[in-house]
């Protein structure tokens, strides 16, 4: 039988962190899909106009440092969706949801690069702000 190898060692890790540094993410390789998310619930969990989300496989996942607490919530669909954040400085870092549960969504904004692949939709774009535009190639999803 041969060796097995671990192919995330292969793929570039990208690391997303809270605000104080104290909870860090590790994934490998890049995110199945970017997005963008305007409901009331993505609002007042960023407490923005919307949240910026890389989709990843769990299987991506290298490591996961430091403190944290999750709470669930539900769904429009009455689905659960855990959201995992820093006790200390309270950064939603990510969350895993009921309806993708090989998957975790992270916040992209807490990889700290500016040239982080852009969305590709904005879901609930009808809870958006009147004041912001999407940029030309975005998706828009109700």
């Amino acid at each position: 039988m041969g060796r097995m190898t671990d192919t995330r060692s292969a793929l570039p890790n990208k690391t997303a962190s809270c605000a104080c540094g104290g909870l860090r993410l590790t994934v490998a390789g890049d995110p199945a899909s970017v997005y963008a998310c305007g409901c009331l619930e993505c609002q007042r969990a960023t407490g923005t106009a919307f949240a910026w989300r890389a989709r990843f496989a769990k299987a991506a996942i290298v490591s996961v440092d430091g403190e944290r607490r999750s709470w669930r919530r539900s769904s429009d669909s009455d689905r659960w969706i855990e959201q995992t954040f820093c006790p200390s400085c309270g950064t939603l870092l990510y969350m895993s949801a009921e309806a993708i549960p090989d998957d975790i969504v992270v916040s992209a904004g807490c990889f700290g690069d500016p040239a982080f692949t852009a969305p590709a939709a904005f879901f609930w774009s009808k809870h958006r702000p009147a004041w912001y535009a999407l940029d030309n190639g975005v998706r828009s999803v109700a």
